[in-house]
Order: C-alpha cells, then structure tokens, then sequence
C-alpha cells in the first residue's frame, strides 16, 4: 500500500470525513476542493497536518494574516452561505524540502457549536486551531472560546452581550490528551495516530479526558513536558443543552525540536547526563543488594543523594551555568555530602540521625511514588503550601513508622533507592516513563508554574518492562539482605569508639607486638631511607689503599 499520495497538478478533491495523505512542494502551491456538501450543513472544518515542517492553508491565494493559517497542525472554518454546496482552500509550504501532509475536511450542522467563534486573541476571525507551547518544564495549550451554532444566512449569536443559558457560556471544553507510541517519532506513526484525534467520537474512545472547562475557566491547560514522547491533544466543545459537540483541530508535540543542532529530538541523552547516571546505577546497584552490610558505602550513596538534590536546585535556581557544568558540580557537592555524612558517622556515631537521613530519602521516593498517581492531579495540590506540607508528611511518615526497626528500614531503603538508580540510567539511554516519578518532583521545586501542569505520563510496553525490573531487583536486594544479616549485629559498632578502645589497648599491652610498632613518623623517615638506598652505588668491600713491597 502506497502511504503517501502526491500531488498532482490541478484540484485536489476530497470527501467529507475521509482523510487524504498528500505531499505538498515549495514553488507548488495547491487548491483543495470539497463538491456536493449537503444542505443541511451550515460549517465545514478543513485540517491540514504534517511532522514539523509548515504549511499554509488559506481562503485565498493571497495570503491574508486574517484568512489563512501556517503551522504543523492548522485548520480554518468555512461558514456556509445559502444554497453553498462548494468549498476550496488553497495548500502551500515554504519549507525547501517537501511536506508530507494528511488533510481532512469535517462538516457540522446548526446545532453544533462553533470552535473558535468567540475569537479575540488570533488573527483569524473564527479560529478552530489549538496553540501550542512548551518548554523544558511543561507544555502550554491555548484555543478561542466557542460560539453557539446557527444556520445559514443568519446572524451569528452576540458572544459578550448575555450571560444566560441561551448563551455561548453554557458551553462547556473537554481536553484530550493522547500518547503516541513511546521511542517512535516516525513521521508515519505520527499522521495514522492524528487520524483517531480529529473527529468527536474517535477522540472520546482513544484520548483520555484530561479536565473539564466551563464557559467561565480560562483556555488554557498546562501539561508536564514529555520530551521525545509524542502527545497529542485536541478539545472537544459540548452544548449541554442540544447535545450537540464539536472537536477542535488536534495539534501534537515532542517538546523537542527535529530541526535543532544540539539537542534535537533523535539525540535527546547527553553524554554527561549518561556518564552520572550510569555510575549512579552501578553505585545504587551495589547498594541495593549489599548496602546494609556495607554501612559506610550506604552512608556516602545517601548522603550524595541528600546533598546532591539540594545542590542542583540551589544553583539551578540561582546561577545561569549550563547543565553540563552544573551536572559536574552537583556530582562534586554530592561526593562532599556523602564523605560527611560518612565522617559524623565515624566521629559522633549517632545512629539515629544516619537512619533519619536514610528514612527520609526512601520516604521522598515514596512520596514522589504518591503524586506521581492521579493523586498528584488534584486541584488542591496546585497550591504550592498544600502540596510541600503533604509531601514532607509522607517523606516523613516513613522514618517515624520505622524507627522501632531500624534494620528493617535500612535494607528496604537499600533495595528500593538503589534499584531505582537503575531505572534512572536506563532513562538515559531509552525513554521511560517511570523516571517523571522524581523529575516531576525536580521540576515542581525549579518552577514555579509547574504547579498549574497537569503530570500524566504514558504507561506503555517499556514501562512495564522496567516496572519488573525494578521491582525484581528491589525484592531480590531486599530478600538477599534479609537472609544474609540474619543472626548478625543490627549495625556496625561505633567507629570512632573501637579505635580509641584499640589504640589504648596498643599503649599498656606491652606483650601486643603492635606495642613495639614504631611512630608513623619514624616509619616513614624508615621507608624513605630505604628507597634512598635502591638508588646509591654499592660499595666493594676489602682494602682499598695499595699493598706496600
């Protein structure tokens, strides 16, 4: 099967409801045509979409910033006149290499409403188009209130001058969100999945509803920025009291740029963020299955994630540098973290203030487990008080729950924190959902209109995968631990105390041979009389002076 049709020249004829793949050229602009509409419809929506590159659809073949549109994902809305049974736009792009597209034309009858037909922030008067913006933190989109349906030839309803029920705001906004396949940003993909986000019923059986607006909410949603996953999102605008509804045109982001030098969506891993996060896992792997028994080795791993998150956020929000640099510099302040850590440890010996540092990191992981959920969606959550008290209750709550068994929290922290590093390299490397559950965590503390975005993620064949990995290695780390500490000391006996006990006992046992060990000083004074030695001309024994005749 051909997958893509090209353009010919002359009309491109389509037929209401069916979608047309077509590729259009730089110096070839086309014209599309729709014959024979029917008379009991009053608007007709004509949608073109492609991957990345623009095209233009317009009324007319000169371009007027009021009655054509140019993007990825654009639309226009033709209001039929009386005994109208025709319509045509005109398709072009100015992008030098040619635009695989696929288009569609949907009509509606009277007693739909009309997207965009309360337009006072775009260009076109009756805008159906949905706006799109993203950045690192969160993805942004925007449309123009509806108006209510009416037939041809007559007066479209006054937008403003009533508030009434027989007014556009009974309208109410339904706003889809649709993930397409993960790691797949194929252009083929891409315009076969647009298709299920065009028409209303398709939309309602495949996107997940994501909020409902009323007439009164400002239109506008905010979203986590998902970056290399493609999403698509569209709007369906429903009249409550006729029963009537009416899709938007779908638009669709990677929150990423194809056409970027650096950074681009098929290059989105660093190398430096891949060198971190794969020493971190092998670290954290470690951990997870012999981290209690290495108690000093945990010690630095939970310290470096203590001072390390604190760190990055502190600069991130406070200097300009770049991520490279910062990744280095976290690494470094993570290290200092966790050598401290590991110093209060040997000197101070206070199990109880390592165990809470130990607690509170597994009680963040479990937090971030908690908002990760449609928990985190709520409305109250918005509040950035709400949220950080709730948050810090949890991350608390695990600590406290645990303090009568210390042991017991101290493997399950091993072998939940140290198998999630692994999840956290493999994220590096191939997108994974699962990853969202602590950057969202990040993003809320670096941002402050994260607060507002809505934090759904896809959960697909990858992150199940990588879910049983996860899960695999946490109750294997957890279940090895358990059974080899069996029988054994709960922890280690204070450091600092066994070598002042140990270096007293050296001072009056004159019978320990370590007793007769000399000064650190004199034995380095020893050793190095020695090397000195290696390098001197050996000297020939005997008499040296001549033998007297």
């Amino acid at each position: 099967m051909k997958y893509i049709q090209t353009v010919e020249a002359g009309l491109l004829e389509f037929s209401v409801g069916k979608f047309r793949y077509l590729e259009l050229k730089k110096p070839f602009p086309e014209e599309a045509i729709l014959r024979h509409i029917s008379s009991n419809v009053t608007f007709v929506i004509f949608q073109i979409h492609s991957q990345y590159q623009n095209t233009t659809i317009s009324f007319s073949e000169t371009l007027l910033p009021n009655a054509s549109e140019t993007g990825t994902d654009k639309g226009l809305v033709s209001i039929l006149r009386p005994e109208q049974s025709m319509c045509t736009w005109h398709l072009e792009t100015l992008d030098p290499e040619p635009v695989q597209n696929v288009a569609i034309p949907l009509s509606y009858s009277e007693s739909d409403p009309i997207p965009g037909g309360c337009n006072l922030e775009f260009d076109v008067d009756i805008d159906p188009n949905i706006y799109l913006e993203y950045n690192f933190f969160e993805t942004t989109i925007k449309f123009a209130p509806a108006n209510l349906g009416y037939a041809r030839g007559a007066d479209p309803p006054s937008c403003d001058v009533k508030m009434g029920p027989d007014s556009r705001w009974r309208l109410q906004y339904d706003v889809y969100q649709y993930f397409l396949p993960e790691n797949d940003l194929t252009e083929e993909v891409l315009l076969r999945h647009l298709q299920r986000m065009a028409e209303v019923p398709q939309v309602q059986a495949s996107a997940v509803k994501v909020v409902t607006l009323t007439a009164d909410d400002k239109t506008s949603v905010s979203f986590s920025s998902l970056r290399g996953q493609g999403v698509i999102y569209n709007v369906i605008v429903r009249d409550p009291f006729l029963n009537t509804s009416t899709a938007y045109v779908p638009t669709h982001t990677y929150a990423c740029s194809f056409e970027a030098e650096e950074g681009n969506c098929s290059s989105l891993g660093r190398v430096s963020t891949k060198v971190f996060f794969t020493l971190f896992a092998l670290l954290g792997l470690f951990i997870c299955f012999f981290g209690h028994r290495f108690w000093k080795t945990e010690l630095f791993f939970i310290g470096f994630i203590f001072m390390g998150f604190f760190f990055y956020i502190l600069i991130t929000r406070l200097t300009p540098i770049k991520y490279d640099v910062r990744l280095i510099v976290t690494a470094i302040a993570g290290s200092i973290g966790g050598i401290f850590l590991v110093a209060a440890w040997w000197r101070f010996g206070v199990l109880t203030l390592c165990m809470l540092c130990v607690g509170l990191v597994l009680g963040f992981l479990v937090a971030s487990v908690a908002f990760f959920t449609p928990l985190g969606n709520l409305k109250i959550f918005r509040v950035d008080a709400v949220f950080w008290v709730t948050f810090s209750c949890i991350a608390i709550f695990i600590p406290v729950v645990f303090m009568g068994c210390l042991r017991i929290l101290n493997i399950l922290s091993c072998g939940f924190i140290g198998s999630y590093s692994v999840v956290l390299a493999v994220d590096s490397y191939l997108y994974t959902s699962l990853s969202y559950i602590t950057l969202n965590i990040l993003r809320r503390a670096l941002h402050v209109d994260f607060r507002r975005a809505f934090v759904n993620v896809p959960f697909q064949t990858n992150d199940f995968i990588v879910l049983a990995v996860w899960g695999m290695l946490a109750v294997s780390g957890i279940t090895l631990q358990i059974r080899r500490e069996r029988g054994r000391p709960f922890f280690p006996p204070h450091p600092y105390k066994l070598w002042k006990r140990e270096r007293e006992r050296r001072v009056t046992n004159i019978l320990d041979p370590s007793y007769h060990i000399p000064p650190l000083r004199e034995r380095l004074f020893s050793r190095l009389a020695q090397i000195e030695g290696l390098f001197q001309k050996e000297q020939p024994a005997g008499e040296r002076t001549p033998l007297l005749l």
